[in-house]
């Protein structure tokens, strides 16, 4: 099975990195400025599960001549647009594409550019870094990749995929329910990303402070409403499994989006949090802490674009 990883950032990075040391068929299509530096440095991995080192396949835009079987997706929602202009030459009748950006709008935009039978469902869990030399840090060593029909249905092709994701390094988890855990991660990434961007914490900290476990519980309920309106509602499990990781003393976690926000960069405020709030406007919803949020990361995100 030949696999595309749109972007070798943390994430692509990572996930590809083990698959090809893994001895699977993997290319990576990257910008130019990308694709020089692992040309010169190699794919760089520093992790709790080992350490790597590859020289990867590479191709930059205008370089793919034929479908691949497999895309995983990886860029940031912010910059898909150009991926998928990039991708299209990859895309064949049996390709599937796994995304895994945030939020879910990226899949009404798949399904329209390349057709629902395009679309697998993907969630990943990892936590990681792209540091000033280029290499992939892996910050703790939770490292899941779980993928399905959106369906649900138990397909020969994805069948085929779990066969060739299953034993490379990381933990590949074929998943009947992966529509769901799709709206699940949404919500955790807009009540995680929301709460430390508001407060400017972690998780502990947010937790020590005078009314934070119940600030916290409510931002949740907020969200977790406004997905059990207009998605797929979340499983007790995954509620209680959420509710524990969100209030646990001294948690030195935090978001991505607020790590982003620390270092000046740009954050997915219109696919994680923005999105969300129109969700929970056109379905008459009240949500104002995620409207809080929502207005903080905007007057951050419009700061940038500042001389």
């Amino acid at each position: 099975m030949r696999i595309l990883i749109v972007g070798a950032g943390s994430t692509g990075g990572y996930f590809g990195g083990r698959l090809a040391e893994a001895g699977r068929d993997v290319t990576f299509l990257v910008r130019p400025a990308r694709a020089e530096q692992l040309r010169a440095n190699g794919l760089r991995i520093v992790s709790p599960h080992g350490d790597l080192t590859l020289a990867p396949k590479l191709v930059t835009a205008g370089e793919i001549t034929g479908p691949f079987d497999a895309i995983l997706l990886t860029v940031k929602a912010f910059s898909l647009e150009a991926a998928l202009d990039d991708l299209a030459p990859a895309i064949g009748p049996e390709t599937m594409i796994l995304p895994v950006l945030n939020g879910m709008k990226h899949v009404d935009r798949l399904i329209a550019r390349f057709g629902a039978n395009a679309l697998v469902g993907c969630v990943c869990k990892i936590a990681t870094v792209l540091d000033d030399q280029g290499r992939i840090l892996q910050l703790g060593p939770l490292q899941d990749l779980a993928y399905g029909e959106m369906s649900g249905a138990r397909t020969t092709r994805i069948e085929r995929l779990d066969a060739t994701l299953r034993g490379a390094g990381f933990d590949a988890r074929l998943s009947g329910t992966i529509a769901r855990e799709m709206w699940e991660k949404w919500i955790l990434l807009a009540t995680i990303g929301g709460i430390t961007c508001l407060m400017r914490g972690t998780i502990g900290e947010i937790e020590a402070a005078a009314g934070g476990v119940d600030f916290t519980l409510a931002f949740l309920s907020e969200v977790t409403a406004v997905v059990g309106a207009v998605g797929q509602a979340p499983s007790e499990a995954f509620l209680a499994e959420t509710k524990a990781l969100l209030t646990r003393k001294g948690s030195p976690q935090t978001s991505s989006m607020y790590r982003d926000l620390l270092k000046g960069r740009p954050v997915e405020v219109e696919q994680i949090i923005g999105d969300l709030l129109l969700r929970a406007r056109t379905s008459c919803l009240s949500t104002p802490l995620l409207a809080a949020a929502y207005t903080h990361l905007s007057l951050y995100q419009n700061g940038l674009a500042v001389p």
